[in-house]
């Protein structure tokens, strides 16, 4: 066949197949779109996990501390009920449950011991019924949880003194008070009583020679001058000491009765109406507490030495060192960084000057300069502001410094050269040329402000020289302080506020590093 007749043959579409129909024919790296700086960033931020958690963490403690007043919307955090001062952590839903919550374990001796299940078989015998220990021992309002060991030892005088540990809930172990009230609140109480079926109102006690202390409420049962309970002797002639503990004790009343022998719940004592007549109660504190604030005490954390909510306080601690520390933060980065970049850039004269007046503030000693402030500005302008203006007066000396040895790193190079020579303005040389190439180590030191902040302003309220501490704000430093003399003793005073500023300062600082390789130009476009 010629080449001419080939030229015109038809050949069947059909028979044609595409070869790679499915397949790129070329490198996977030609097809990636641009990525700019700030997702550039963020990628290489996610490949470090340690700064992701840290991350986390961050905003689960700045969450907590905008959630938890949301949560608790019975009361602030300048709510103080003293009765409960330094009591541990109780948790309603769990003790419900059947948990322990707000008990502390505690050596007794044997007239103590006695005492402390006095409260709750008093809180049981409403009528006066001949209560044991035992049968009080399943009373709700039965502060002795569970006595948990006891030891029996030989004392100088050779007489065998028996110890007792036991595990106390300290909510209920305040038992019964006093109160002095109005008619008016005397048949409220009475009214509340009928609604809910709980007694708050119990038997008033006897002013005689077996109540060792007409002050003391819980002091319900016969004692001697000592304290010891009393109990009738075999004959029933007399009252003899009790000296050991035993379940099955029935203590002997101090009840004051009326004219047929019943129990007397409140008195008048005072006042010429209805309106303004004063009534003596015996009441059991933990039901007037519902009573008065609509809930039984629910403290997540526990409550500080003066019977605020812990959780509360430490919330508001949270939110006032971050927002003394971020704010101290970013001022200090705006006065560093056009402070550094006018030195770093201009250098010669100019660099020289500023460069003395940084040494000399940078020598000035901070914590001087802090108390400084307290004393003499603190009155007018409060002591937050106070502090806020001691750390910017010598705060941005450090961002200002490493702003500068950036620029004289950068200012030389081949692209800003060119940059001058074309044209450019000082201005956009400076913060669009050589300040992008700063920015990575900028915004890691003024991270590591953070932490840095939040250590010293600790430590400046942990040593009293800024006070911070009031009914309506205090620090996570405030806190610690308050904590320092009894932490032994109740350490959930010490313990929630030092975990929270150790997590938060060691979390600043992992973020702080991630930010710095995320933000580092060198590593742009890198994969590790």
């Amino acid at each position: 066949m010629s080449t001419e007749q080939n030229k015109y043959i038809d050949i069947d579409p059909s028979k044609f197949r595409f070869v790679n129909e499915n397949e790129k024919l070329h490198d996977k790296k030609f097809d990636d779109k641009p990525i700019g700086f700030l997702k550039d960033a963020w990628i290489r931020f996610r490949k470090s996990h340690a700064a992701v958690v840290a991350a986390i963490i961050i905003l689960l403690v700045i969450a907590f501390s905008l959630i938890a007043p949301l949560c608790v919307r019975s009361h602030d955090q300048k709510f103080m009920v003293v009765n409960y001062a330094k009591n541990a952590p109780r948790i309603t839903l769990l003790r419900d449950m059947g948990f322990k919550t707000g008990y502390t374990s505690r050596a007794f001796s044997a007239r103590s011991l006695m005492k402390a299940l006095s409260v709750g078989v008093g809180a049981e015998d409403y009528r006066s019924e001949k209560v044991s220990f035992a049968d009080a021992m399943d009373s709700e309002y039965m502060p002795i949880l569970e006595i948990t060991d006891e030891m029996t030892t030989v004392g100088a005088d050779k007489t065998e003194v028996t110890t007792y540990t036991a595990d106390i809930e300290t909510y209920l172990e305040v038992g019964f008070q006093y109160k002095s009230i109005e008619q008016q609140e005397l048949q409220s109480i009475l009214d509340w009583e009928k609604e809910t079926g709980k007694h708050i109102l119990y038997p008033l006690v006897q002013n005689n020679e077996y109540c060792m202390d007409t002050t003391d409420a819980n002091c319900w049962y016969k004692t001697d001058a000592k304290g010891n309970p009393l109990r009738l002797n075999e004959k029933g002639t007399k009252y003899v000491k009790i000296k050991e503990y035993s379940p099955d004790l029935v203590l002997e009343d101090n009840y004051k009765r009326d004219a047929e022998g019943n129990p007397v719940y409140y008195e008048y004592t005072g006042g010429g109406d209805v309106d303004t007549a004063q009534y003596k109660i015996r009441v059991l504190y933990i039901n007037y507490y519902e009573y008065l604030y609509g809930h039984e005490p629910n403290y997540i954390m526990g409550t500080d030495a003066q019977g605020r909510d812990l959780m509360l306080r430490l919330a508001g601690g949270v939110r006032l060192s971050l927002m003394i520390a971020i704010m101290v933060s970013v001022i200090n980065f705006v006065i560093g960084a056009l402070y550094g970049a006018v030195e770093g850039y201009y250098g010669g004269w100019i660099d020289l000057i500023l460069e003395r007046i940084s040494d000399i503030l940078w020598d000035v000693p901070f914590i001087v300069v802090a108390a400084l402030f307290q004393i003499h500005l603190a009155q007018k302008v409060g002591p937050v502001v106070s502090l806020l203006f001691a750390y910017i007066s010598t705060g941005w000396i450090g961002t200002a410094s490493l702003v500068r040895h950036q620029f004289y790193r950068f200012k030389n190079q081949e692209y800003v050269m060119a940059a001058r020579t074309l044209g450019a303005k000082d201005r956009r040389i400076i913060w669009k040329h050589i300040f992008p190439n700063s920015l990575g180590t900028i915004i890691t030191a003024s991270a590591m402000v953070i932490p840095s902040v939040m250590k010293s302003e600790s430590m400046l309220s942990y040593l009293g020289i800024v006070k911070l501490g009031s009914a309506d704000q205090t620090s996570l430093g405030t806190l610690l302080s308050d904590a320092s003399a009894i932490w032994m003793n109740y350490p959930h005073l010490m313990f929630f506020p030092a975990m929270t500023l150790s997590l938060l300062m060691i979390c600043f600082n992992l973020f702080g590093n991630g930010l710095r390789d995320a933000f580092n130009p060198a590593l742009r476009g890198s994969d590790e």
